[in-house]
């Protein structure tokens, strides 16, 4: 008899497996250049204008916390090296995925979903085409290069909104705002962003799949799928977040 416990690891057994098959298939011919091209793009018109809004104000608290902080503890001068570190290694990947996922995977899955209802999945395997090189895979690459490129975005609006509310409302100096992050700041840390948007990335996009192709008992089913997708991706992504983190000040020397 099924107990949750056991429902829930043959779920995660069945997403892990989708994942390998996935990464197998990426390399495989003939690769579907429209379809990644389609899904790109769709997946930037609808995180693009979100993600750089809500980069402002969140570059922008990140400003006005730390500046309070420091400045009560007689540490203004690092205000520039705190906010763009916290910007650049965690709120960027973060703000990128979240959005990703909620945009960008819900739709993923809503797609899949509405043509695995329609039988269109069952219909593809009967003709001895692959779903997932031909559906998944696309999306899952469109995912990942949408990803990293926000992240970029994300990162210097974030930085530039930061050092902005800083300079003005709190009435900080400039050039001890630069001066101390590119004291401490260093090109690991943009790597480690970038990595980390890939994976997240990568992540939303294997999720909503997931979902999308096991979804069933018509719309309603296609609707509960979404929602599942959103926030099992966003679980993943913190927890990953966290390892990855982890990771890196165990490999990477911090300058001092």
């Amino acid at each position: 008899m099924a107990t949750p416990v056991t429902g829930a690891l043959r779920q995660s057994g069945s997403l892990f497996a989708l994942a390998l098959d996935v990464f197998r298939a990426m390399p495989k011919r003939p690769f579907q250049v429209k379809e990644f091209i389609q899904q790109a793009w769709f997946i930037a018109s609808v995180t693009i204008l979100p993600t750089a809004l809500v980069s402002i104000p969140f570059g922008a608290v990140i400003a006005l916390q730390l500046g309070t902080l420091t400045r009560q503890l007689g540490a203004q001068s690092y205000t520039g090296a705190a906010s763009v570190l916290a910007v650049l290694r965690e709120a960027s990947p973060i703000v990128t995925a979240l959005l990703i996922a909620g945009a960008g995977g819900s739709a993923i899955c809503a797609d899949l979903g509405s043509r695995k209802i329609r039988e269109e999945i069952d219909a593809m395997e009967v003709l001895g085409i692959s779903p997932i090189q031909r559906l998944v895979v696309p999306r899952v690459l469109a995912s990942m290069l949408v990803a990293l490129l926000l992240n970029g975005l994300v990162s210097v609006v974030g930085v530039v909104g930061g050092y902005v509310f800083n300079v003005i409302v709190q009435g900080g100096t400039p050039g001890a705002y630069i001066a101390s992050f590119t004291a401490l700041a260093q090109l690991p840390d943009l790597w480690t962003a970038e990595i980390k948007a890939l994976i997240f990335g990568a992540i939303a996009a294997v999720v909503a799949a997931f979902k999308g192709l096991n979804a069933g008992g018509g719309p309603k089913g296609v609707g509960d799928a979404v929602n599942q997708s959103v926030v099992i991706t966003f679980m993943l992504l913190f927890v990953v977040n966290f390892v990855i983190t982890a990771v890196y000040f165990q490999v990477v020397p911090q300058k001092i």
